[in-house]
């Protein structure tokens, strides 16, 4: 029988599972919409830390949240593509993008957002590598295979996998549980493009 890839394995997730899975790769995006936000000044961290925060309150302790409100701030904040000439901003609106499915998964309660939010991770370290360091290479299959090959890519799929089997082992998503992995995305301090 073939191996079930990451993303099968994250759609047989219950709902909150799946929550807490994207709840945990958006706090590795972040890093990355503050490294923009250094460079060029805009938009706010504040909103996107306060909108993840919202998310974690709420699976944690069901807590409930304007979602929409977060929604338009957070529109505010992601950069648009016409404005702005650095490599940084893919990554940047990324986060964004993905912090916004998270809300909406949440709100929701549907799970085809929060798969979203891997595939945006993963998709956002494949852009990068295609538009920094692989930019050079014309031939498309041998630069989605170099991609691919990447150390980012492949530690971006590990991280990935590593939380599906420690949230697959795991019966019940109570408060504990999600302060501790709250607390491993902070403690990793990297984020899934390795700043």
């Amino acid at each position: 029988m073939a191996r079930k890839t990451t993303f099968q394995q994250i759609r047989e997730l219950d709902l909150k599972h799946q929550g807490v899975l994207a709840a945990y790769l958006c706090e590795r995006m972040l890093a990355n919409y503050d490294l923009f936000h250094e460079s060029t000044g805009f938009g706010d961290p504040k909103v996107l830390r306060g909108g993840l925060n919202a998310v974690w309150d709420k699976l944690a302790v069901n807590k409930g949240s304007d979602w929409q409100r977060w929604q338009e701030k957070l529109e505010e904040c992601t950069p648009n593509e016409q404005d702005f000439d650095v490599l940084g901003m893919f990554p940047a609106i990324a986060a964004c993008t993905a912090l916004s499915s998270l809300m909406q998964g949440v709100e929701d309660k549907d799970g085809a957002p929060l798969l979203d939010v891997a595939k945006i991770s993963q998709g956002s370290v494949a852009h990068f590598l295609e538009l920094g360091e692989f930019a050079h290479i014309d031939d498309a299959d041998a630069r989605e295979l170099a991609i691919a090959e990447h150390p980012l890519s492949t530690y971006e799929i590990e991280v990935q996998q590593a939380m599906v089997g420690f949230l697959q082992d795991t019966a019940v998503i109570d408060k504990e549980l999600v302060r501790e992995v709250r607390a491993i995305a902070r403690d990793e301090g990297i984020s899934n493009l390795g700043l």
